[in-house]
């Protein structure tokens, strides 16, 4: 390496921005295809220099919204409900980076991530977050239009970068190209 490579390298390692990742993992499947995206979604992003932390929501008992509007009315922005989502608040608070990782079993993200989703409504947005990225998989092909609209809203509505998504069938799942696709996507931070 010459002296001016090493000095470039330092000068991109001093001023590279390396963001704070929170990845919402919902698959119930610990070994499953999301889990396996999600993993290594993490240890590219790792590899690159990021914090990353990843919640399997699918574990946690977090409770769909009440709409009963104490978060807006007397709870100054905190939910009534006292579950596990008082865990994910304060992470989702300090996230730069917002991944979900979904199975889609019904046209749609899963019940697992939608929840906290939902539950984000006593704050409106995650204070932090700049950019999304969606991982899924299916046993079927086709059916991840509902959950790309749905994503692409909740970006749309919360002003985030839309950083896209990695698609995983029956035949790509945990395959060397989906890796490459995942890691694609952590390029883009």
């Amino acid at each position: 390496m010459s002296d001016n490579s090493a000095v470039f390298t330092i000068f991109v390692l001093r001023f590279k921005r390396f963001m704070k990742i929170l990845i919402l993992q919902a698959s119930p499947r610990a070994n499953g295809n999301t889990a396996w995206m999600a993993e290594e979604y993490k240890n590219a992003a790792e590899a690159a220099g990021h914090e990353v932390t990843l919640v399997n929501v699918s574990k946690k008992k977090i409770a769909g919204c009440l709409a009963c509007e104490y978060c807006h009315t007397k709870g100054n922005g905190a939910c009534i409900q006292k579950d596990d989502m008082q865990e994910l608040y304060p992470l989702m608070n300090e996230a730069e980076v917002l991944v979900l990782a979904a199975p889609i079993y019904y046209f749609t993200l899963c019940a697992q991530i939608q929840a906290p989703i939902q539950r984000m409504y006593c704050v409106n947005k995650p204070a932090k977050v700049k950019k999304m990225a969606l991982l899924m998989s299916s046993y079927s092909p086709g059916v991840y239009e509902g959950a790309m609209c749905e994503f692409r809203d909740i970006c749309n509505y919360w002003s985030v970068e839309n950083m896209g998504a990695v698609t995983a069938k029956i035949d790509e799942q945990k395959t060397e190209e989906t890796k490459q696709k995942v890691a694609a996507l952590v390029s883009k931070l």
